[in-house]
């Protein structure tokens, strides 16, 4: 665990374990900390790196609001892999970072063994598009006239309650190291990266030609994601859905177990060459007849 220079600031980056790398991209209100059930399951046989993003303590909290774009989020990702001397990659990111990971796997495809996009999508579905980003803007500007990230409805939003009502110890761990981040580093985040990105929906045709094994995961209750990851399980052709029944946002905290698993059966699928583009044959309409009957 140590401080690498990533284009032009301190990147904190941990790493546990030997063979190939797996690259944690942490949520908005996560950091390097988020993926320790993760990291624990793997490290056995997976070289394990999570990092925390520029804004995010202990990596170093830029002052000015131009450092933070998603833009920027891909180039910090690309810097961990090249810093790291890490040719390709198994990435694995939540909210936040799985739409890094889409970004970064469009970018540099080669860098990318297989992808996996959990709880990914918000702000992007077009029917309340303007919504999120008038809340991501809202929620900047509360942060930064407060000082700090103490918002008490932020934990026990509808997305997040259930990690709570599952296991009270570990949502209260999860909420005590929220609080601990940078209001300006959070803050900009929203602004720059959150608000500041486009809507998955803006980039179908690139995703259409995208042929990376991704698996796609979101609880079932996580409605801010439900609908876009619909759409990127219909238009990524390398795309695989899982779903977690009475699951919210933070469905590696949920359920590690779970989610763990369901990341070992996508690996151990493409190893063994049965992760499939999808066929045209199963696109069509009917319940009944093919397409050519």
């Amino acid at each position: 665990m140590t401080y690498h220079n990533i284009n032009g600031l301190r990147l904190w980056i941990e790493e546990e374990g030997s063979g190939p790398a797996l690259v944690f991209v942490h949520e908005f209100g996560g950091d390097h900390r988020s993926w320790r059930h993760q990291v624990d399951h793997f490290r056995n046989r997976f070289r394990c790196v999570t990092y925390s993003a520029r804004g995010y303590p202990p990596s170093d909290v830029p002052a000015d609001e131009s450092s933070y774009s998603q833009d920027i989020a891909t180039a910090d990702l690309l810097g961990v892999l090249d810093s790291l001397e890490i040719p390709s990659a198994h990435i694995i990111g939540l909210s936040m970072g799985a739409y890094t990971g889409l970004r970064f796997t469009l970018t540099h495809p080669d860098r990318v063994s297989t992808l996996v996009a959990a709880s990914g999508g918000s702000g992007s579905f077009p029917q309340t598009r303007a919504q999120f980003l008038t809340e991501t803007r809202g929620l900047a500007d509360m942060i930064l006239d407060k000082g700090n990230v103490d918002l008490p409805g932020f934990a026990t939003s509808a997305t997040r309650i259930q990690l709570k009502l599952k296991n009270p110890e570990l949502w209260q761990e999860f909420a005590d190291q929220f609080v601990e981040h940078s209001a300006t580093g959070s803050a900009y985040t929203l602004r720059g990266v959150q608000a500041g990105r486009p809507s998955l929906y803006d980039l179908e045709d690139e995703l259409r030609a995208l042929e990376t094994p991704i698996l796609l995961m979101i609880g079932d209750e996580d409605e801010p994601c439900i609908d876009t990851n619909v759409f990127l399980k219909r238009t990524l052709p390398g795309a695989g859905l899982v779903t977690f029944p009475k699951a919210g946002h933070l469905i590696n905290l949920e359920d590690p177990s779970t989610f763990n698993a369901a990341i070992e059966s996508f690996h151990a699928a493409v190893a063994a060459g049965h992760w499939h583009l999808r066929d045209a044959s199963t696109t069509g309409a009917s319940p009944y007849l093919s397409e050519d009957a």
